[in-house]
């Protein structure tokens, strides 16, 4: 009866006989099945995307946005339950405006990230229901270079050179392993992303979009959504190379 919950799936503080929290798991598979997003760190600068299901042609563009800003130099990338999402977000931002009013500068993202996750890990002391999202918090800077770390709804947080979540991870992922990330300049980065997210989708999908953010050398560390007119040309460089991909095979 334990390995589906059964009876220990009630509160989050509850552990079952195997010694798993059912809800923390429930969390994770919120994060497992929402839209592909990945971050990659380049030789200059980080590159957050996101494929949105727009699901109404009357939505206003860019309602709802995933890529966010906890601050001028930290941005997020949002997977999950979106209300979810945006009370993380206003909480980092909190975090930052607090950090930034003690220190007199800018909260380092490693520093971000390791608040983020303890205030998410007291949402699985029973308090409350964890968190169904996670959070890819990337920054830049000429001493550091680029930071992606991930933060996950148990309060475990990574370091990343690149990495994927949502429904396609796996192959996202694997897509990812072939690039040589040290080499490719946030431009190459760019349309990396909207190349994998687009070879991945889902055949037949419609009614999509790409939302990307970058940060680096180019920003002068400051976030930022990346241009219509950049975005437009990745997507054309990437149906180009997806078509010649194609043949190849």
């Amino acid at each position: 009866m334990s390995s589906i919950g059964t009876g220990y799936d009630l509160a989050a503080s509850t552990f079952s006989p195997d010694g798993r929290l059912f809800q923390v798991e429930y969390a994770q598979k919120a994060v497992d099945n929402c839209d592909t997003m990945l971050a990659l760190r380049g030789k200059n600068g980080v590159v957050c995307a996101v494929e949105k299901v727009i699901s109404s042609q009357l939505n206003v563009e860019n309602y709802n946005p995933r890529m966010m800003a906890a601050s001028e130099h930290v941005g997020l990338g949002l997977a999950g339950v979106y209300p979810d999402c945006r009370n993380l977000r206003d909480y980092a931002v909190e975090e930052c405006q607090k950090y930034l009013r003690d220190y007199r500068t800018t909260m380092p993202a490693k520093k971000l990230a390791q608040s983020i996750a303890e205030y998410v890990h007291i949402f699985t002391l029973g308090i409350s229901r964890p968190y169904g999202c996670s959070l890819f918090i990337n920054s830049w800077d000429k001493k550091e270079g680029g930071k992606i770390y991930f933060v996950e709804p148990n309060g475990l947080h990574y370091e990343y050179k690149a990495w994927a979540v949502g429904k396609h991870r796996q192959p996202a992922k694997a897509e990812i392993e072939k690039l040589k990330l040290e080499e490719l300049d946030l431009d190459d980065l760019v349309k990396e992303a909207v190349r994998i997210i687009m070879a991945i989708r889902d055949e037949g999908k419609k009614n999509c979009t790409i939302e990307v953010s970058w940060v680096g050398a180019r920003t002068n560390g400051v976030v930022e959504l990346v241009p219509n007119a950049v975005l437009d040309a990745a997507e054309e460089w990437a149906k180009a190379k997806i078509d010649e991909d194609d043949m190849d095979e």
